[in-house]
């Protein structure tokens, strides 16, 4: 496998950003109105595998930290494509001199235990009510 890093500049919502984000259960991610061709706030990188996307990272400066957000096309889920992605953010945000990274859990979203519990086993502490994750970024 060789998976492949791709910044998008500008970036779009198009139809495989659709197929993956959302094709996520309903409550993950906002319920956004886009069309075909809108342009995206925040920055975006697109992970392919031998040729195939496979999944998102998303990077968006608040008061000088990083938040993030990955998506994984389900049909590849568990196969390490999230770890990778959250890799490259954090080099990202190492080169733009963030030192923290950090996560929101929609209380909406239907898996967001699960989700918690993966970034947590990857050194993200959760805010008192739980919805908030960071993890200072490592060099």
């Amino acid at each position: 496998m060789a998976r492949v890093w791709i910044h998008e500049t500008p970036a779009r919502w198009d139809p495989t950003k659709a197929a993956i984000l959302g094709g996520a259960p309903e409550g993950a991610f906002p319920a956004d109105e886009r069309k075909h061709g809108d342009l995206l706030p925040g920055e975006w990188w697109r992970v392919e595998d031998d040729g195939a996307v496979v999944g998102y990272g998303w990077m968006d400066e608040v008061w000088g930290e990083s938040q993030v957000l990955l998506a994984v096309d389900p049909r590849v889920r568990a196969s390490g494509i999230g770890t990778f992605i959250l890799d490259q953010l954090e080099r990202e945000a190492l080169k733009r001199g963030f030192r923290y990274l950090y996560n929101v859990v929609a209380p909406t979203h239907p898996d967001g235990q699960a989700v918690s519990r993966w970034l947590v086993r990857r050194g993200f502490r959760a805010s008192e009510d739980g919805r908030e994750l960071r993890r200072k970024v490592r060099s």
